[in-house]
């Protein structure tokens, strides 16, 4: 009896020992769902619709060079550059009225990542003004972006597009430069016969590959609207050097992109 009773009592702790074991199981189980709804649904909640989006990026891209003094038989490039202008535009969740949900109080732009580097040059990112869109002068470096850059929001009726300024009602795009400078520096063309033409068929000149100067670059955009709500988004852009049959070597490209960049609430 007593050997029989000692098999018992040891099967009966086996048993309350796996029984332990599942209902912890389950218990943590239950936390871990408990606290995924406690975080999510807050998130799904403030993104049952969409405020924000960028819906369209127009993009130019073309090449340009300083030159030393040259001579009647050779000329010297001093910073050979290809730079690529873009325009994003946003829009809200209401293209005719706005309220204080759908209207802008604060932008920013930073956490510029290059997920990948172009081989040749000194890639940055700068703010243009809209009206210096397409033209080829070297930006200044304090409307360079990089940890973060903000933008003054107006409600005027006329404001300067030639500085960071976004009008409240999303009526201007942001417009930002992709400069990849010093491509080739102190570089002498010896074929001085055939006129210099500054665009891309600059880099066919200078034997620039275009794989060598191939760029992929993302970078977040903050938005605060009127309600204090805090929006993001990532955007992704692909240096275009060629689209199609087109190609920057022929001179220069002028894309247009339908994208869907969303903003997620985040508070």
């Amino acid at each position: 009896m007593d050997k029989k009773k000692k098999i018992l009592t040891i099967i009966v702790f086996i048993l309350f020992i796996i029984v332990f074991i599942l209902a912890y199981l389950l218990f943590q189980k239950y936390v871990i769902k408990s606290n995924f709804e406690k975080d999510i649904l807050p998130f799904a909640n403030k993104n049952d619709k969409t405020v924000f989006a960028v819906n369209k990026i127009v993009l130019f891209s073309n090449c340009d060079a300083k030159n030393k003094l040259g001579s009647a038989t050779n000329f010297t490039i001093e910073n050979l550059y290809q730079f690529t202008d873009m325009a994003l535009f946003i829009n809200s969740s209401s293209l005719e009225e706005k309220t204080m949900e759908n209207t802008f109080k604060e932008v920013s732009i930073g956490n510029v990542t290059y997920n990948l580097m172009p081989e040749l040059g000194q890639p940055k990112l700068y703010f243009k003004g809209l009206n210096q869109f397409a033209k080829s002068d070297l930006p200044t470096e304090n409307y360079a972006i990089t940890e973060r850059f903000d933008f003054t929001v107006t409600a005027d009726d006329e404001a300067n597009l030639d500085a960071p300024i976004l009008y409240n009602n999303l009526a201007n795009p942001i417009t930002l430069s992709y400069h990849n400078q010093n491509i080739k520096t102190d570089y002498t063309l010896t074929d001085t016969s055939t006129p210099i033409t500054y665009d891309g068929s600059l880099l066919k000149r200078c034997n620039i590959d275009l794989n060598s100067i191939a760029c992929k670059l993302s970078f977040d955009i903050g938005i605060t609207n009127n309600l204090d709500e805090k929006f993001k988004t990532t955007v992704f852009i692909d240096i275009p050097l060629q689209a199609e049959e087109k190609s920057i070597l022929d001179g220069n490209l002028n894309l247009t992109q339908n994208t869907n960049f969303v903003f997620y609430r985040y508070q």
